[in-house]
């Protein structure tokens, strides 16, 4: 009867384990998706930026040729 209950008490603390496991690895890759996305959107704003500053900078261009 002792074995019974140490082989399941073994058992509960292998599953507890692996889910405490599981639970590691959905919340590493969800924060590696979130900084993933992080990135993406600074990238897609550089972007925004970069085309705004070029076509600031080929206004100014035309203003100082029409004088």
């Amino acid at each position: 009867m002792n074995t019974t209950m140490n082989t399941n008490t073994n058992w509960s603390n292998t599953m507890s384990l692996m889910h405490e496991e599981m639970a590691r690895a959905q919340m590493s890759a969800r924060l590696g998706e979130a900084q993933s996305m992080r990135q993406g959107h600074q990238l897609a704003l550089a972007r925004r930026m970069s085309r705004k500053a070029e076509r600031a900078a080929q206004q100014a261009r035309l203003a100082f040729a029409r004088l």
